[in-house]
């Protein structure tokens, strides 16, 4: 079977479930479209988590990528940031989520933060695959159909920091499959639920903002979500 989930955004306890229900075989991949980082405190304890698994593909998310910039930045340098936009974006960045991230890497020893940015930088940023004989395109995000039909136009960072059109079908025979933008916001009817329309498949419910943690078997279609109630147990449907 092919899965797939995003926009972990460090709810560890909800993605932990969430393997623990899957309990990937041999035969089975799961798919991350990120962002893995930020927001949540648990993004750096998910990465090491996932280091120790198999058949995990993680794609590359905008949070995760500038995490992965500005931390390594730091690391290397001994002087901060040598300039004013840079000190902007670090300071955006840890408005925007990132403080959790921060606090977390520099607790972390030089080997293991060393193991994290190898990581994060090992991301690609889609993938093209085929389930069932069915094609999907699995990204993090993806822009406007223009720019993605015109592939000399599509830039890696279209991936990370693009806006879907989600009222238009970009291919015929291509499912796209997505996260970074919450389904609240592309139709309210479907908060905290995988949204489906137009070949386009988005599945991030926005679990950081209590709402379920989102995942779609791309071999049936089904959906399963990982939900923490007010008393802290976790409920899976």
């Amino acid at each position: 079977m092919v899965f797939a989930v995003s926009d972990i955004h460090g709810c560890f306890k909800k993605y932990k479930a969430l393997m623990d229900y899957l309990r990937l075989s041999d035969t089975d991949t799961l798919y991350i479209l990120v962002d893995i980082l930020d927001r949540g405190d648990g993004g750096i304890k998910t990465i090491f988590d996932l280091l120790s698994r198999k058949n995990v593909v993680c794609l590359r998310g905008n949070h995760d990528h500038t995490a992965f910039i500005l931390l390594r930045h730091l690391l290397l340098s001994d002087d901060g940031f040598d300039s004013e936009m840079q000190l902007e974006s670090f300071q955006l960045w840890l408005s925007d989520g990132g403080a959790t991230t921060f606090s977390s890497f520099f607790n972390l020893g030089e080997n293991e933060q060393k193991q994290v940015l190898a990581f994060l930088n090992s991301m690609p940023f889609y993938k093209e695959i085929q389930v069932q004989g069915n094609k999907f395109l699995l990204a993090h995000t993806v822009p406007e159909k223009e720019t993605m039909l015109k592939s000399k136009k599509t830039a890696p960072y279209d991936y990370i920091f693009g806006e879907p059109e989600y009222e238009k079908v970009y291919f015929d025979d291509t499912v796209i499959v997505t996260g970074h933008t919450p389904t609240g916001f592309i139709d309210p009817n479907y908060t905290g639920r995988i949204w489906k329309g137009n070949n386009h498949i988005a599945i991030d419910c926005g679990a950081v903002f209590g709402n379920p943690l989102g995942c779609i078997c791309l071999d049936t279609m089904k959906e399963i979500y990982v939900e923490e109630q007010s008393d802290g147990h976790i409920k899976i449907y």
